[in-house]
């Protein structure tokens, strides 16, 4: 796989391990950068928001956001001039930091849409974000939203490996990207029903692989 933009990788609270999906597209994804935070264990919102600017504005163009959990709505703390700097972003089981204590530093969530195309996915057992909470977020910020069945919070025990229906959708983000590879190919036409318009917003269940 290769790619013009830089797909900027931006894990959740406690980071993500080994296994993880996010972990194995930063060691095989040519391009991909990830974002680093000096404490991922207590987030304090206006530290990652600046780890996360940093990162992005560090790129010499556009990039493409792959965030998980709590990353996903740090993304969407971003400022104006970072924002500026998103050609698309994939939200994936993004946390509700309402519902946790330590992450209420995070709280309100914006709900306003976002100013590029965003696919968001989450599971609708993920014990960290009600479906119905992933939704309304899909719905404010103009995303698209993918529901996955029984993939929990969509990380290391969801079994997923490097993911290829999260590549796939990867993929749809931007017209930039050269992908390969005979199961890629795979996923992407068994998931081509869901790329739609920009701005739009839908349910489809998919089977997690």
């Amino acid at each position: 796989m290769s790619s013009t933009l830089p797909i900027v990788i931006v894990p959740g609270w406690r980071d993500s391990g080994p296994g993880h999906w996010q972990s194995l597209w930063a060691e095989t994804l040519p391009g991909a950068v990830r974002v680093r935070q000096d404490d991922w264990i207590t987030p304090v919102r206006s530290a990652w928001v600046a780890s996360i600017s940093g990162t992005i504005l560090a790129q010499p163009g556009p990039v493409v956001i792959a965030a998980h959990s709590l990353g996903c709505i740090a993304t969407t703390h971003l400022p104006a001039e970072v924002v500026r700097r998103i050609h698309g972003a994939l939200l994936v089981a993004p946390a509700d930091p309402e519902r946790r204590g330590v992450l209420s530093d995070f709280a309100p969530v914006p709900y306003q849409p976002l100013p590029y195309r965003s696919i968001v996915v989450a599971s609708n057992n993920d014990p960290f974000c009600p479906i119905r909470t992933a939704g309304a977020y899909a719905r404010s910020w103009g995303s698209e939203l993918v529901r996955l069945q029984n993939a929990g919070h969509i990380n290391v025990e969801s079994g997923l490996g490097t993911w290829p229906l999260g590549l796939a959708l990867l993929q749809s983000l931007t017209k930039s990207l050269a992908w390969g590879g005979e199961e890629t190919d795979a996923h992407l036409k068994a998931t081509s029903a869901l790329h739609v318009n920009d701005g739009s917003w839908f349910n489809r269940l998919s089977t997690v692989q």
